[in-house]
């Protein structure tokens, strides 16, 4: 079964969120909504300080990226109830943008036609936090919706606590 997801926000998180989705045959990424032309961000997708340089091919074409072949639709829409996620068949919107770290906020993701919206750092009122490899076997995909994967410094330390 092949998972259709939407990245909403590209800083530092998004783009490695994509780096990695973007390689696995099971992952689909169909849209990343971000306020940079695709020049930019096929740019920041290709070269990064930290990482190195992107094995893979990326080039701009109009307001999408072709990615290894794929084609990933760019958006440019503040509002999260605006976003095309139900015509885009999206299952999964990894939110990255820090602002809709709420559950009612990140739920306008669902409102939209996303079916699970997680959250790249620590939530308010989320459904469940998830830190892999300490309490992931919490996880109840028919009734968690908006899953908060904690923050850098508890998934560095949670697992380090737990043995």
């Amino acid at each position: 079964m092949t998972v259709s997801i939407a990245i909403n926000g590209f800083g530092r998180i998004g783009r490695m969120v994509f780096r990695q989705a973007i390689v696995q045959e099971n992952l689909n990424i169909v849209a990343i909504n971000a306020s940079y032309p695709a020049e930019t961000l096929a740019h920041l997708i290709k070269y990064d300080t930290n990482h190195g340089t992107f094995e893979g091919t990326v080039e701009p074409a109009g307001d999408a990226l072709v990615v290894n072949g794929k084609r990933v639709q760019i958006i440019s829409e503040r509002d999260p109830l605006k976003l095309p996620w139900a015509t885009m068949g999206v299952d999964i919107v990894i939110e990255a943008t820090g602002k809709f770290n709420e559950r009612d906020k990140a739920a306008m993701h669902l409102e939209a036609g996303a079916k699970k919206v997680i959250l790249t750092a620590p939530g308010k009122n989320e459904d469940v936090t998830i830190v892999l490899g300490v309490n992931d076997d919490k996880l109840d995909i028919a009734k968690h919706d908006v899953i908060s994967n904690a923050s850098c410094t508890t998934n560095c330390l949670a697992p380090v606590a737990k043995y």
